[in-house]
């Protein structure tokens, strides 16, 4: 399959008052491919991500997504957060919240089965009608998933999505993405701190460090990513 540039990072840089968290980031995302962000705390991956929402704003540089930004579809899996048991929405009307224009309960044909579809892809369809309070973390974790794909995102977005979850769990969580990835040539970008997971899953790698920063394919991530902090700098491979 011919690849091509869904977005390109190019001499990013995003300063705050009292520090710089990045300078001249740059790399490619090509379209289908799984990506890796890792890297210690304060080397910039939350940042990096506020500022592909458009959250943030460059201090100098840029993000270029192809062929623009209006046409491009962001879901989005936060970090694990454990809802009150007592959290009234089903897991149904929960994914149904990410639809534009959504007035519960008056759901479109069209809508209600994009919900069905996303419901189904995440294996919840046995417990949709169960409040989300009382689903178990995996479970919880697999209908924020389902919320961000419900509206066919181009580019899906992991932030440290299997934090605080078990292994199996994580496995869980990652084997549906993979799949999506894979069979819908959906774009994927995680957050983690988790190397064994990056490198099972991931096809490339941006380590992030205090000092620079590397890029590459997965199978050249350092073993110590997360331990040494005196590498980095270029890019290794555009």
């Amino acid at each position: 399959m011919t690849q091509s540039p869904l977005l390109a990072v190019e001499h990013l840089a995003v300063n705050f008052p009292d520090h710089q968290v990045f300078q001249d980031l740059n790399f490619t995302l090509q379209r289908g491919r799984f990506l890796s962000i890792v890297g210690e705390n304060g080397a910039g991956k939350t940042t990096l991500i506020r500022t592909l929402l458009q959250q943030l704003k460059p201090s100098s540089g840029a993000i270029r997504f192809f062929p623009e930004r209006k046409a491009i579809r962001i879901g989005y899996v936060p970090q694990f957060r454990n809802l009150d048991e007592e959290y009234p929405l089903s897991i149904r009307d929960f994914v149904s919240l990410n639809l534009s224009g959504i007035h519960l309960p008056w759901l479109s044909h069209k809508e209600r089965q994009a919900v069905d579809t996303a419901i189904r892809s995440t294996n919840l369809t046995a417990i949709a009608k169960r409040p989300l309070g009382m689903a178990s973390g995996g479970e919880k974790q697999r209908a924020y998933l389902a919320q961000a794909l419900v509206e066919q995102p181009n580019l899906l977005i992991l932030d440290e999505s299997t934090a605080s979850l078990d292994n199996m769990m994580k496995y869980e969580l990652l084997d549906l993405v993979k799949k999506f990835n894979r069979e819908q040539n959906l774009t994927v970008i995680f957050v983690t701190h988790d190397l064994p997971l990056a490198k099972q899953y991931a096809d490339d790698y941006l380590l992030l460090r205090r000092k620079g920063y590397e890029y590459g394919p997965i199978a050249e991530l350092p073993e110590d990513a997360l331990i040494s902090t005196e590498r980095g700098g270029d890019l290794t491979n555009a």
